[in-house]
């Protein structure tokens, strides 16, 4: 049940960091990016990849959800945030 959770909240933050990162760097200037409705196409997608890798036996539908999640606020996290220098 604990590691569960650990592997859950592993897949939010291994979703939400890594994207808010990328965004941040590499797509501030692409106007695409900075829709309002990319975070969201962004975290359907992510969900999707993560429930079709659910099919392994460690890692649940939860945790695909989890990680497509993380990727969303990821995504409208690093549309908010000042570019890095």
């Amino acid at each position: 049940m604990i590691i569960g959770l650990l592997l859950g909240a592993a897949a939010l933050g291994g979703g939400f960091i890594p994207t808010r990162n990328f965004v941040r760097r590499r797509l501030r200037y692409v106007d695409g990016a900075q829709k309002p409705a990319a975070p969201i196409v962004a975290g359907v997608v992510a969900t999707a990849a993560g429930v079709v890798v659910a099919a392994l036996p460690i890692i649940t539908v939860p945790m695909g959800v989890l990680f497509g999640i993380g990727v969303g606020t990821g995504w409208a996290s690093g549309q908010k945030a000042p570019p890095e220098s």
